[in-house]
């Protein structure tokens, strides 16, 4: 017995049907998925924003991180970074001869040891001992009455 032909026009209008419903839920589930993902990313780059503290710490650990893949650092200590801001203010010091600005200082106090790092093009310019030495303070002189 053979199938009428409004049947099979149905039943291609069914899978037609079904077809579109599952693109559309896929549509809207891979819009509310990329939704959450900027949303989440935005909430992370406000809260690191709104506290600059944490945006340089996170400076701090990118930078290390980036000057680890190059050179053994010292371990056990959190360094000091500081950016180079005008590099002729710093032409006298030896240290500081190749410099340019935006490049990071990164000081280890106890390791004694300071790192000048360029890191737009991932290279570690200088390399030196430091030596800190505190000015000895005068005690003052009291004086005695007999």
């Amino acid at each position: 017995m053979p199938i009428p032909s409004n049947d099979v026009k149905l039943v291609g209008i069914m899978k037609i049907k079904i077809v579109v419903s599952l693109l559309a839920i896929l549509l809207l589930g891979a819009s509310f998925g990329s939704a959450y993902y900027f949303y989440d990313k935005y909430q992370k780059v406000q809260k690191t924003l709104d506290n600059p503290e944490l945006m340089a710490q996170k400076e701090v650990e990118s930078i290390v991180a980036k000057l680890g893949e190059l050179i053994m650092l010292p371990e056990g200590e959190e360094p000091s970074v500081a950016t180079v801001l005008d590099r002729d203010k710093l032409a006298d010091q030896p240290f500081f001869a190749q410099a340019e600005n935006g490049d990071k200082v990164v000081i280890y106090t106890k390791a004694q040891k300071a790192i000048l790092y360029r890191v737009e093009a991932h290279k570690i310019i200088e390399v030196a001992p430091i030596s800190m030495t505190q000015p000895e303070t005068p005690m003052p002189e009291t004086e005695t009455t007999e």
